[in-house]
């Protein structure tokens, strides 16, 4: 039995791979460009020395990472509001790339520790943060795989996503609220937020932080596709047991 997909699901899968597309050619270059610009191209910090590099990149994977749970947020409430499938479809994907790009964020930072403090770890505040924010949303898959049908998954799924969300603005302000070891990037002890820095740094800064989000781009909706064509197979699957058991 050949079952077509639904008409109206087509332009929106369409219009999801071509933007797809156009991210992978995107991103490439983007990386390539960033790597330039924070590798060669911006100044050697005078006291850290060519580790300070890092920080070009490090900073983008936290933006992203960021950036990726508060979709989770956003769409999680939508989902219990709606309870429409591809809002929890754009949820469990951008966790995923969230986790991703919160991996990255403490492997760099690790590095760095290494170079400027001599340990690969200290439980410095930003730190300790960051890991309980990863271990919040690999308990947010874990909760998903648990759960029993797609209605309770989603709801449980978006009530932790609401709640880990929670946990990004202590990450954020943790250097500040608790005087920890890590350099705060933005220096909020003005009458306006600052960057004390050398304009070709932050120029490299933005180019890296610009370059990892249309990466980041490119794996959310990878991961969206993914997670879409699982859904269509899941639910033709249903579709067809129904049948033969009438």
């Amino acid at each position: 039995m050949t079952v077509a997909a639904r008409p109206s699901t087509q332009p929106a899968a369409e219009r999801l791979a071509a933007l797809h597309r156009g991210l992978g050619w995107l991103a490439l270059p983007a990386v390539i460009f960033a790597l330039y610009m924070g590798l060669v191209w911006a100044p050697e910090e005078r006291t850290l020395g060519v580790v300070q590099r890092i920080f070009y990149f490090h900073v983008g994977s936290a933006w992203n990472a960021y950036l990726a749970f508060f979709i989770v947020f956003v769409f999680s409430i939508a989902y219990l509001v709606r309870r429409k499938d591809g809002f929890d479809a754009i949820a469990v994907s951008a966790a995923e790339v969230g986790i991703v790009f919160t991996v990255l964020t403490l492997l760099t930072g690790t590095f760095w520790a290494r170079a400027v403090w001599n340990v690969w770890w200290t439980w410095e505040p930003r730190l300790t943060t960051t890991v309980i924010l990863l271990f919040m949303y690999i308990a947010y898959l874990l909760i998903r795989a648990a759960a029993e049908g797609s209605d309770r998954r989603g709801r449980l799924a978006s009530i932790f996503g609401i709640i880990a969300f929670a946990n990004v603005p202590l990450v954020h302000f943790s250097a500040t609220w608790w005087r920890g070891m890590h350099p705060t990037v933005i220096q909020l002890d003005g009458p306006a937020p600052r960057l004390e820095m050398d304009p070709r740094m932050i120029t490299a800064m933005m180019v890296g932080l610009a370059a990892l989000t249309v990466v980041s781009a490119y794996l959310f909706v990878h991961r969206l596709r993914l997670e879409q064509m699982t859904r269509r197979v899941d639910a033709l699957k249903e579709r067809a047991r129904l049948e033969v058991e009438n």
